[in-house]
């Protein structure tokens, strides 16, 4: 059974679509898929802020003050990443740019999620090393940074090639 056909892969996505409207339905498609990556981030960020309040922080390796460090400014990164189209789109509304923010935002987007997979394994290595230990903990960090590699990034590039 064949696949549907990507509508971005026709010239103008829908038939009798004009290029300003093919911008305006990418941006709302990528806006929508922004919407749960930002709420994840969102949950994960506001987490992260609080760890250093916590009576058992003052415990925690310097190892593990590193790694809570990258697991911070990642998310961090990743909701500044994730936030940047909305807040340009305000700022370009209605300026004839929606092709080149379209492009840009993906490419925010792709920065990101790589973000996001950075935090989500450094605050997954240190929650684990905190509890039992080093071997365990790199173990399953390793496993978590190879599933969001291969999902988000390495998968869907290979499918795209294949598809070529």
């Amino acid at each position: 059974m064949e696949e549907p056909q990507d509508m971005d892969e026709a010239p103008s996505g829908v038939p009798g679509e004009s290029p300003a409207a093919r911008a305006d339905r990418n941006f709302v498609e990528l806006l929508q898929g922004l919407r749960v990556a930002v709420t994840g981030v969102q949950v994960l960020f506001a987490f992260l802020l609080t760890v250093p309040f916590s009576p058992g922080f003052g415990e925690v390796t310097e190892l593990q003050r590193v790694l809570y460090y990258v697991a911070l400014v990642a998310a961090a990164v990743a909701s500044i990443f994730f936030i940047t189209p909305a807040a340009q789109h305000r700022i370009l509304f209605r300026q004839g740019l929606k092709e080149p923010l379209v492009h840009r935002s993906n490419r925010y987007a792709m920065i990101g999620t790589l973000s996001l997979a950075v935090s989500i394994t450094s605050a997954t290595l240190l929650v684990v090393d905190y509890i039992f230990r080093w071997p365990l903990a790199v173990v399953t960090a390793s496993i978590l940074a190879l599933m969001a590699l291969w999902l988000w990034f390495v998968g869907p590039i290979v499918y795209r090639s294949r598809k070529g």
